[in-house]
């Protein structure tokens, strides 16, 4: 398993030059603007707790890296609470009936974000432990850039403001840091792992893919940002009310 380890490492820094996070380090822009990608990304967040409970998880289990992947799905698949939080802390929670909301939900715009939790769904449904390992390295591989660099916009928030954004912010990285899956033991365990030829060459395949859905979806992200110019920043009245 080292050398797929060492494969998603190289993929994660390939992963970081996006074009999308030069966008979300760009002080020229104000922060809130930077982050207006956030409805957008909705769909995947939302998504994620099912691919957690009904696709990765499967109890009881006897295969010690089925229990690490199960005992992953446990610590990961609440997050969207956080998600939800913070759109309305970035003011994103605007007032709209339901078909308006199943239209944007399922729009062409949405699009990408959807498509990229099937695929991962049909990925992983049905994969050997330790391919569902991979896929969980990969993700989380790309979730370390992105909260890094959402998390700067997030500071800059923050600064101007009492509330405290969870899923774009630190508080995410440091939960995610935690993860059983990553104590010093696991992580020996998991890098020592010996894979056969095929199941090695499958695991590296579908890392390459990961990586090749997470800059797809990056660029849908990007281009929403920067077709949906925001009116103005939150007022201090705003943050008032958001922060009761």
């Amino acid at each position: 398993m080292k050398e797929v380890l060492a494969h998603i490492e190289m993929k994660k820094q390939e992963y970081a030059k996006s074009e999308f996070f030069e966008f979300l380090q760009d002080k020229s822009i104000p922060p809130r603007q930077r982050l207006a990608f956030a409805p957008c990304f909705a769909p995947f967040v939302m998504c994620f707790r099912e691919l957690n409970e009904y696709v990765l998880r499967d109890e009881p289990t006897n295969d010690p890296i089925k229990a690490l992947v199960n005992q992953h799905t446990h610590e990961d698949d609440d997050h969207w609470f956080w998600f939800l939080e913070d759109l309305k802390k970035l003011g994103f929670d605007m007032p709209s009936n339901l078909t308006d909301t199943l239209r944007f939900l399922w729009s062409e715009e949405l699009k990408v974000s959807r498509q990229t939790f099937y695929e991962i769904y049909r990925c992983s449904y049905k994969a050997i432990p330790v391919h569902q390992l991979a896929i969980i390295e990969a993700i989380e591989a790309t979730a370390d850039i992105f909260l890094e660099k959402t998390g700067g916009a997030v500071e800059e928030l923050e600064i101007d403001s009492n509330l405290k954004y969870r899923y774009f912010g630190m508080h995410h990285i440091t939960m995610d840091s935690s993860h059983t899956i990553y104590s010093s033991q696991n992580a020996e365990y998991i890098s020592n792992l010996q894979l056969e030829k095929d199941v090695e060459k499958e695991a590296f395949e579908l890392v390459d893919h990961i990586f090749e859905l997470f800059s797809k979806l990056a660029d849908s992200l990007l281009d929403y940002a920067k077709g949906h110019k925001l009116q103005s920043p939150l007022n201090e009245e705003n943050y008032i009310l958001l922060a009761s």
